[in-house]
């Protein structure tokens, strides 16, 4: 897969599943995700995927600070429904490297261990786009996400679209566009606003 160069320069998470171990998949059951691996399974990059990227990669380092996050230990809760501004894919995007599934998941071995069911909410009523709790602790961070405060999609979509455009604006815009996913993530510490509870 060619993708551009910047998705090299995203940091990865790592995070350690159980599960993962115990059925043999690897022998330390550490998982490394990419930003490549999260478009792969979304079908696309922009700043939705990269927001959902941003908000789990800052979430979990705020959450579990200087310990490895625990996939499948984290409960997830979105504010907003699924289908509303793609909220859905932001879940998705948050499922694949946590483990927190709805009721789709795996439901866990016989002893009842390794559950990933019923940790993925939408519609919460908390106050910010996402909140992560630590299964274990109880221990809770707030997330937010604000491209605005960098980029304007839409903008750079209408450009592409608008019955006026050009062949230039069409045949710019992949390259406008994944530029527009690659300032959101220079101004990481800018677009995602933490908040402990």
């Amino acid at each position: 897969m060619k993708y551009p160069p910047f998705f090299d320069t995203i940091e990865n998470i790592v995070v350690y599943d159980d599960l993962c171990k115990f059925l043999g998949v690897n022998e330390d059951g550490i998982l490394e995700f990419s930003y490549a691996d999260i478009v792969k399974s979304a079908g696309h990059s922009c700043a939705t995927v990269a927001g959902a990227y941003l908000m789990a990669q800052k979430g979990l380092q705020a959450l579990y600070k200087d310990e490895m996050p625990q996939r499948g230990n984290i409960k997830v809760e979105l504010q907003k429904a699924p289908r509303e501004e793609n909220s859905g894919v932001v879940g998705a995007v948050i499922s694949n490297i946590t483990g927190a599934t709805s009721d789709f998941g795996f439901g866990g071995i016989p002893t009842g261990k390794y559950n990933r069911r019923d940790l993925l909410f939408f519609e919460a009523d908390i106050g910010h786009d996402l909140c992560l709790t630590r299964l274990d602790s109880g221990e809770k961070v707030y997330v937010d996400y604000r491209p605005q405060k960098v980029v304007n999609p839409m903008a750079i979509l209408k450009s592409a679209i608008k019955p006026d455009a050009t062949q230039e604006d069409k045949e710019s815009f992949p390259q406008r566009f994944q530029k527009m996913v690659q300032t959101v993530f220079e101004n990481a510490d800018e677009v995602i606003e933490i908040t402990h509870s």
